[in-house]
């Protein structure tokens, strides 16, 4: 068992994940944490109610919180992890941070859309300008950014379309004029990128979704490269009335321990999925930052240690009658929005694209798939027999 104080910077991941946030003191000897839904904590001295440096109330978390927010430093890095209630909260968390009245954020053409949709309408009503870039744009960021500019908000790769940014360039022109970034670093669940490795100021992360794992819970964290960022963030994440359930932040931890079994599993079955869509008559393109084929790949295999198990294809132009056939059908993947659970989940992603920068242009229908725990090789026949409903052979 973990105890109190141990480094564990000297272990490899795997086991990191297996000691990160166990502490025989604060567990009573339990190997995990105890959950402990607390709203009032009791103070035994009057001074003490008004203590900075102690918890005085159950916003601030209790043990579970603690040790999930020590995991995650464990896994990414940083000075300090705060947790959201969901990945989107932890990336209107991480905007709020940055935002002026009176300023501008500029943000990836490929982001996120409930993030968009916070741009365009909630900083809007604030007072903040948000102006969107070619997710490619690189080094030449620095030609966007003004006296105004307050932020860049990346997502590499981009969770649709999946183009794959040059984080250490953009982060790089950004801090030459003082500017903060944040990223999105989702598809990654923090283990196959390192954003502070480049430069980048905070790091947010869906852990609803690889983190937690199983479908089952939602939360969110903004991780930051320095002291003095944490400290921002904790101070806006205050003032919000921010909660992180004990019960979603157990799941997620507990999810941790096994992230790299599942991690991989996924990773490699989707990319012998992707491999197989590629040699589809049905397919265009498979949108998989890991296929040689994939424009950015070079980038990917420069910055990125590994993959994730979500990507996207591109159909040839069909009518909407056969892709409901195609989807309807599937026994083994399901719709849903979400991504990195156990289960396979297949969305058809046009309605989400939104563009203002650069357009997207698509031959045909864009589905991401996420792959889950299945066998690959059931989840490419069951693909198959879509397809054959998609041609109406059957």
């Amino acid at each position: 068992m973990a105890k109190r104080g141990l480094d564990d910077s000297k272990f490899r991941l795997e086991t990191r994940l297996a000691l990160a946030g166990r502490d025989l003191t604060r567990n009573d000897g339990a190997v995990n944490p105890p959950v402990q839904r607390a709203s009032t904590l009791l103070q035994a001295k009057a001074v003490d109610l008004y203590d900075a440096s102690k918890k005085t109330y159950g916003l601030d978390g209790m043990a579970v919180q603690d040790a999930l927010r020590e995991a995650l430093l464990a896994i990414e890095g940083g000075a300090g992890a705060t947790l959201a209630p969901s990945g989107l909260s932890a990336c209107t968390l991480a905007l709020l941070t940055v935002a002026e009245a009176g300023s501008e954020i500029l943000v990836t053409d490929s982001v996120y859309r409930p993030t968009r949709k916070f741009c365009d309408q909630t900083l809007k009503r604030l007072g903040v300008e948000t102006r969107y870039f070619d997710p490619r744009i690189g080094a030449k960021i620095g030609e966007l950014i003004t006296e105004g500019t307050r932020a860049i908000f990346l997502e590499s790769p981009g969770s649709l379309t999946f183009e794959v940014q040059d984080v250490p360039a953009i982060a790089g022109a950004a801090r030459a004029r003082g500017v903060a970034t944040i990223i999105d670093n989702t598809w990654s669940a923090g283990v196959h990128f390192h954003p502070f490795a480049h430069g980048v100021d905070l790091s947010v992360q869906a852990l609803t979704k690889y983190q937690a794992g199983h479908a089952d819970a939602l939360m969110g964290a903004v991780l930051a490269r320095t002291p003095q960022w944490h400290e921002r963030v904790q101070t806006m994440y205050a003032q919000l009335g921010l909660n992180a359930s004990p019960d979603d932040a157990y799941f997620v931890l507990r999810g941790l321990r096994t992230l790299m079994l599942r991690l991989q599993h996924q990773a490699d079955a989707a990319l012998r999925l992707a491999d197989w869509l590629e040699s589809r008559s049905e397919v265009v393109r498979v949108l998989h930052p890991a296929l040689p084929s994939h424009p950015d790949h070079k980038l990917w295999a420069r910055d990125f240690t590994g993959a994730s198990g979500v990507f996207a294809f591109v159909l040839k132009p069909q009518p909407p009658e056969r892709m409901a056939a195609l989807l309807e059908g599937l026994e083994i993947f399901a719709m849903g929005f979400s991504w990195g659970g156990y289960e396979s989940l297949i969305v058809p992603c046009d309605p989400q694209i939104a563009r203002s920068a650069i357009p997207w242009e698509s031959e045909g229908p864009l589905l991401r798939v996420s792959v889950g725990l299945e066998n690959g090789d059931d989840l490419a026949d069951d693909l198959a027999r879509g397809f054959s409903r998609l041609l109406g052979e059957n």
